[in-house]
């Protein structure tokens, strides 16, 4: 029906005819000669509509804002003044000779301009009017060219695009699973995946070697505004490299698909930093570097002051109190140092003590703070000096158990960035690794893995259960400004080790046969040393894009709330399907 796109019409094409299908974005009554600025997803080409083509007049008259429209003309350069220099097409405009309606529309809920706010609600319910939009077409077209890029760069080096199962078994893999009845299997479930973790170890089993595949995984857990129910990942997994050799060819392929979609070069190689060092100075494993801020520790100056806010802490081995300091943060006023002790309450913190630095020449007298009077003055000099302190300086104060400073001091020092424009512009890459293998929960006691029960330990299965709190594991995450968008790690390949690993998690061997029996005894069938990593896809192109949620970067999402408003989904079904299924509602009661 068309020859040419509406944006890819330009100057070569003069005196050519074209014939070209799209949307009515804007149409305009000059004094008898009609102008219609027509859009496809590739731009906007202005198309002039002169009295003479009578049939093609008459249609123009009667078009209206979105009219689906065909248009045959011929190209011919704008006159003198209006050139419009901010369009591929503004050079040139297209003379109609046939103007064909091929369907009508409604008015849009919405206006299309990029000027007007719309509530997200509303673009969610009508998204096929919002995905029309440029912003979100130029977000999907990045979305589409992200995802090309990473496969040139996996098919270059050997990975093979492999599906894996969508209906398959609940695995404990920290999250909710979806479950969906099975009709023929009464009273039995499949699980969707919330990742194809096993699948793909399997895969290296079977001798595949290279494996990726982009996959739509489930998890149901509450939401965040870069969580979705419903997510996309770039899954990779291969035999027979160490975690130096993985992490090079993923750091590779994302160096690639910036260079290739973006225009922009990312470090070579990018910084590693330890798990344990980034808690230490950025109090999270996913710190954004863009950011000059820092903790600094401060257990040891306060272990023997009499101010137990402080003392408790720091002589607790569990304990930390650390400090932050806020470059010229001293006219801070008391009202916005209220809201950051609200918002650090958020993380479990019980305050936010500071200390103004007016005149750090002037000693003691030159800080302000209601703490100092359980100061000793030469503590007060000395937390100065170790955090670098000058004039016109504010320094914060976390004091608890050290996860609930690692938290809140960690998302105080992001949200003093952003809010103090410290934000450095740019891209910062980092590797963490060395991470913890197990983590243990505060209220229980138990030990719960801090990836996932397949991930490698640095140590023989005799020292992993010698002192499993004190193991690394052979895990790496790939963080982008403060996001992680990869994660990954070398597997359990040895049935020892794994069955070592599971025992420490408190899982039984009857629940580890149930649950995974099938992984457990194909690690006997000559499974191979292998590893991979798994990237959000959707975080990665939300990023890249510069938007606030990945909602931005997918064509259909569900809302915070988990459902889509577009579809009305979840939904009831009948009872006819119910009763297929031998599945029965049973309604919660709420007691009075």
């Amino acid at each position: 029906m068309r020859t040419h796109y509406c944006g890819h019409v330009n100057e070569s094409l003069i005196d050519s005819e074209v014939d070209l299908c799209g949307w009515a974005h804007r149409r305009r009554d000059h004094g008898g000669v009609i102008f219609i600025d027509l859009r496809d997803r590739e731009g906007l080409v202005q198309v002039v509509i002169d009295p003479d083509t009578e049939e093609a007049f008459a249609n123009a008259e009667s078009c209206r804002s979105e009219y689906v429209l065909r248009i045959r003309g011929k190209v011919r350069h704008r006159p003198e003044g209006t050139v419009n220099d901010d369009l591929a097409s503004g050079k040139i405009e297209v003379l109609a000779q046939q103007l064909e309606i091929l369907n009508t529309a409604k008015t849009p809920p919405f206006p299309l301009d990029e000027e007007t706010e719309v509530r997200e609600e509303v673009r969610l319910r009508y998204r096929y009017i919002d995905l029309r939009r440029p912003a979100m077409l130029e977000n999907l077209r990045l979305r589409s060219a992200v995802t090309q890029a990473l496969r040139e760069t996996l098919d270059a080096n050997g990975f093979m695009d492999i599906e894996t199962p969508i209906l398959t078994k609940a695995t404990p893999e920290g999250a909710r699973d979806y479950l969906v009845p099975s009709r023929t299997h009464e009273g039995e479930f499949f699980a969707l995946p919330q990742s194809p973790q096993l699948f793909k170890q399997l895969l290296m089993v079977s001798g595949m070697d290279r494996y990726y595949q982009i996959v739509r995984c489930f998890r149901d857990e509450d939401l965040r505004a870069d969580r979705q129910p419903e997510f996309t990942q770039l899954d990779i997994e291969t035999s027979f490299m160490d975690e130096e050799a993985i992490m090079q060819i993923n750091e590779d392929m994302i160096r690639n698909a910036f260079h290739k979609v973006k225009g922009v070069e990312l470090a070579k190689p990018f910084p590693r930093m330890t798990y344990e060092e980034a808690i230490r100075r950025f109090g999270v494993d996913k710190p954004d570097l863009r950011i000059p801020l820092e903790l600094v520790d401060v257990d040891d100056l306060m272990k023997d002051v009499e101010f137990k806010v402080f003392a408790g802490p720091a002589n607790d081995p569990e304990g930390r109190v650390a400090a932050l300091r806020l470059p010229k943060g001293s006219d801070l006023s008391r009202k916005n140092i209220d809201a950051y002790t609200k918002f650090v309450s958020i993380y479990g913190a019980r305050g936010l003590a500071y200390i103004k630095v007016n005149d750090i020449d002037a000693g003691i007298d030159g800080l302000q703070s209601p703490i100092l009077k359980f100061l000793p003055d030469e503590t007060a000099m000395a937390i100065m000096q170790r955090t670098g302190a000058e004039s016109g300086d504010l320094v914060f104060f976390g004091a608890d158990k050290a996860h609930v400073v690692n938290e809140a001091l960690g998302a105080l020092r992001v949200k003093l960035g952003q809010d103090t424009d410290l934000v450095e512009e740019g891209w910062r890459p980092l590797w963490v690794v060395d991470f913890p293998m197990f983590e243990k929960d505060p209220k229980t006691g138990r030990l719960n893995a801090l990836h996932h029960p397949f991930t490698a330990p640095g140590c023989t299965p005799e020292e992993l259960e010698a002192n499993p709190e004190k193991a690394l594991s052979k895990a790496y995450d790939m963080i982008l400004n403060g996001s992680e968008v990869g994660g990954g790690s070398i597997r359990i390949h040895d049935a020892r080790m794994q069955a070592t690993v599971l025992k420490l998690l408190g899982i039984s061997d009857e629940e580890a046969a149930d649950k995974f029996g099938f992984l457990l005894d194909a690690l006997a069938y000559g499974c191979p040393p292998h590893g991979g990593i798994a990237f959000g896809l959707d975080r990665l192109v939300m990023l890249m894009a510069g938007a606030n949620s990945i909602r931005e970067v997918m064509a259909f999402p569900k809302t915070q709330a988990a459902n889509c408003l577009l579809t009305d989904a979840p939904s009831t079904v009948s009872e006819d399907q119910l009763k297929e299924l031998s599945l029965r509602i049973r309604k919660t009661v709420v007691e009075s």
